[in-house]
């Protein structure tokens, strides 16, 4: 798809790989929405793009999530490309998972985008053209000890982005999915953790992440090109079992 004119919804805005696609997308002379909870980083934003938007939004809560595509359409008369970025990790082993935690965190995580889907296909269809990029993780491909609440959820929507893929086969809409790897945002300053998984003094130092702007341009070729999947790095994807 070309980007020019097109109205992309870009969740999670505020930050990290979210501003960085905003950004670049605008760039690019699409029209943005500009999503999250952080209403003064959005506006702030917003100063910086050209024909953007902020509809802030808690992509917890359904209703909000309806708002917003409502609310995309009321302005620019249209939804050609949704970007599921939104998100937050939590670091547990299984044994101390605190459900009320995992529940906030499979909102956030899978069923928001899931709404969001489900807001925007019907335009889509009516349009008969669209684009649908969720934004998995490279810990889907992983089984790593103390991340399953946060790999799990992103196994989930990695498998309802190929299966919407499959029933929308035919309409003109593509649903991709892209899996980062280690990112330099604040994604893991933000992350919940239980106790036993927080890292301890004389760890080893993290490993250095791809700048979010990498992300951006690894969405962008996707958006173009329409693949079903793109990973960060070609090893991941070979790394899949």
């Amino acid at each position: 798809m070309n980007i020019k004119d097109k109205v992309v919804i870009v969740t999670g805005a505020s930050s990290g790989i979210g501003k960085a696609t905003a950004q670049l997308l605008a760039k690019s002379q699409a029209k943005v929405v500009l999503a999250a909870r952080s209403k003064i980083k959005l506006e702030k934003l917003s100063k910086e793009l050209q024909d953007s938007i902020v509809v802030v939004t808690d992509m917890r809560d359904e209703n909000q999530i309806k708002e917003l595509v409502k609310q995309t359409i009321k302005h620019f008369g249209r939804v050609d490309i949704l970007i599921n970025n939104a998100g937050r990790g939590y670091d547990s082993y299984l044994e101390n998972i605190d459900t009320d935690k995992f529940r906030e965190l499979f909102a956030l995580n899978l069923i928001g985008p899931v709404v969001a889907m489900k807001e925007v296909i019907p335009y889509m269809k009516k349009q008969n053209s669209g684009v649908i990029i969720n934004i998995s993780s490279g810990t889907a491909l992983m089984s790593i000890p103390g991340m399953s609440p946060y790999s799990s959820l992103k196994r989930a929507l990695a498998g309802v982005s190929l299966t919407a893929r499959e029933e929308l086969a035919g309409s003109n809409i593509s649903v991709s999915v892209i899996y980062p790897y280690i990112t330099s945002t604040d994604f893991e300053k933000n992350t919940m953790k239980e106790e036993s998984t927080d890292s301890k003094e004389g760890d080893s130092p993290p490993m250095p992440g791809d700048p979010p702007e990498y992300i951006a341009e690894k969405i962008l070729e996707l958006i173009k090109s329409g693949k079903a999947e793109s990973f960060a790095h070609d090893w991941m994807g070979k790394s899949r079992k």
